[in-house]
Formats: structure tokens, C-alpha cells, sequence
């Protein structure tokens, strides 16, 4: 636990130097990479997500790639390719852009469906089959991708299979005054990602989400966290709702977030501060709730509010 908490925090102030007042959306990303899961930020264009997502990539010294997605890019760019050596006579594979440790894929809906569909076997499986052949991704495997809001022009809608893929969705949202004010004194005299420098390496996660792995729920949150999900699926405000996947995330989530406040053990408040930023991306809502102004988020909260929550363990003696 004293690693974990040395680690992040190193990370969390190196992240900090860049982006000004958002503590909450920092702590999500940290949560969703030792959770071993992969981030959504969605916002209007130039809140900061891709300078959230490139300052993460910066301050872990690990093997980082950059996606640009656009309406022409193609699947084969994403994963990679078979070429023809003619010195050889064979073929042989290069590698795409999603070969790396943190792969970050800029404005991710405003590439084709079918292009978007080149992540969703890395993301799940971390792999990368092409022309029948498997690669294997190095661990810690993690997307942090951007996307504008879906009424933007010229963006796609990603499908529900790859939200799902998503563990949390957040929103960085437009900065308070103060921190606004500082960015405009520290950002127009240099760039800040230019002398941020690497506070941990590929190795350090990769044991600190070995670690998160051991955090203990007990099995009254086991089954807290199968019951939000429940009733997302009876509510008559949602067309669609979690997925058996989003309660793994969920509980994946929870054990990141106690490990980050120096728990081995997982309590249902870790569960109901998560259901928001990791549920509310894969639900959908019906016409007339839709209509009547209702979003996921709102919904969502009611449910969370509406499910009876368990008596929480005080200590790992409790087990």
C-alpha cells in the first residue's frame, strides 16, 4: 500500500504541473490504469483531454503511441500490417500503433466504425490477430482515448461493444477561474509537457496492478455490485442496460480506488463514488426518458441512490 500511494502520488503531481484544478478526473485515470482498464474522456475541444492523456503517457517512462483518428484512417494503421519482403521473399509484420504500453487515440469517433472496430480485440484480450497470426501486447496494456461530443460535425458514434470496453468515461469540463488564470501564466511561457520528465517506469505499474489484484471484496460488495447492475437492467428509463462486463469493471475499479486510499479491502462507497464514471457510458436511454431531458448520469444516480447498501467493513478482520 505505501508503494502504491508513493507511486501515484509522484504521478498524480506530475500530471498536476500540466493540468490545472482537476484532481477528480487525475484520480479516475489513475484508478482506471492500475484497475488494468482502458479511459474515455469526452468533452467540447480544448478542455485539456489529449494534454490529460499525453502528461499520463509522459510521466511513466514506458513505450508510448499516438493514434490520430480520422475519417480516412484505416484499420491496418491501428493493428498493423503483413508486407512483402522481396529480399526474403516472405511477409513480414509491422507493427501499428497500438503496440505500445499506453496507447493514446485522439478524437477516437471521428474514424470510421469499422476502424474503430480494429481496438476492440486489444482491449479485451490484449492481442492483436492479423492474417492469422496472434501478437501478444506488453503489460501494462492501457487506451486513454478522446472523443468530442457526438453533435460535433464529422464524428461517429462508437458502438455499444466498444464503450464497453471502456472502463470509466469521464469528463474534464471547463476549469474553475483560478486554475484557468494559472494556466494562462504557466502554458504561455512554455510548454509544460516539454520538461515534464517520467516519475516511474512499465515495470512499477505493471507490480502495482499485481497488487490491486490481491485487494479483497468481501462478498456482500460482491454482491452490491451485482445489484446496481441489476437494476440498470429492470429500470424503465433504460433501453440497454450494464453489461455482466461493467460489474467486473466496476468491482475492478473499487479495488484501484482502496488501494489509492491505503485499503486492502473494498467497501461499498469504493462502488457507489465509481457507478457513475465507469456505468453510465454503456447504458442507454429509452425515447420518452430521453425526451423528458433525462441523461445516463441522472438516471444512473437515482439507481445507485434507490439500491439498499450493505454494511461495509471497518477493517480486513471482517473477512
Amino acid at each position: 500500500m505505501e508503494e502504491i500511494a508513493r507511486t501515484t502520488s509522484a504521478i498524480a503531481g506530475s500530471i498536476s504541473r500540466v493540468i490545472e484544478g482537476k484532481p477528480d478526473v487525475i484520480r479516475t485515470a489513475l484508478v482506471v490504469l492500475l484497475a488494468e482498464g482502458h479511459l474515455l474522456l469526452e468533452d467540447v475541444p480544448g478542455v485539456g483531454k489529449t494534454m490529460l492523456s499525453k502528461a499520463l503517457a509522459r510521466s511513466i517512462d514506458c513505450t508510448v503511441r499516438r493514434i490520430q483518428f480520422t475519417p480516412d484512417l484505416l484499420p491496418s494503421d491501428v493493428t498493423g500490417v503483413s508486407v512483402f519482403n522481396q529480399d526474403t521473399r516472405t511477409f513480414e509484420f509491422r507493427p501499428g500503433g497500438v503496440f505500445a504500453n499506453i496507447v493514446v487515440g485522439d478524437e477516437i469517433n471521428r474514424a470510421s466504425p469499422k476502424t474503430q472496430s480494429a481496438l476492440l480485440e486489444c482491449m479485451e484480450e490484449r492481442q492483436v490477430t492479423v492474417d492469422g497470426v496472434t501478437y501478444e501486447l506488453d503489460a501494462p496494456f492501457m487506451v486513454v482515448a478522446t472523443q468530442n461530443p457526438l453533435e460535433m460535425e464529422g464524428t461517429y458514434a462508437l458502438p455499444e461493444a466498444q464503450r464497453d470496453r471502456f472502463m470509466a468515461r469521464v469528463s474534464m469540463g471547463y476549469p474553475v477561474e483560478a486554475a484557468e488564470i494559472a494556466m494562462l501564466d504557466h502554458h504561455t511561457r512554455a510548454n509544460p509537457l516539454a520538461d515534464l520528465e517520467p516519475v516511474t517506469d512499465a515495470a512499477t505499474i505493471a507490480k502495482l496492478v499485481e497488487i490491486v489484484t490481491r485487494i479483497h471484496v468481501a462478498p456482500t460488495v460482491q454482491r452490491y455490485a451485482v445489484a446496481l447492475a441489476t437494476a440498470t437492467r429492470h429500470s424503465p428509463e433504460l433501453l440497454l442496460g450494464a453489461s455482466p462486463r461493467a460489474s467486473l469493471h466496476l468491482v475492478r475499479a473499487a479495488k484501484a480506488a482502496a488501494a489509492l486510499d491505503g485499503r486492502d479491502y473494498v467497501v461499498p462507497d469504493d462502488l457507489r463514488a465509481l457507478a457513475v464514471p465507469v456505468l453510465a457510458h454503456r447504458l442507454l436511454l429509452t425515447v420518452e426518458a430521453a425526451m423528458s431531458g433525462r441523461t445516463t448520469a441522472s438516471a444512473l444516480s437515482a439507481l445507485v441512490a434507490s439500491v439498499p447498501m450493505p454494511t461495509p467493513p471497518t477493517s480486513p478482520s471482517h473477512r
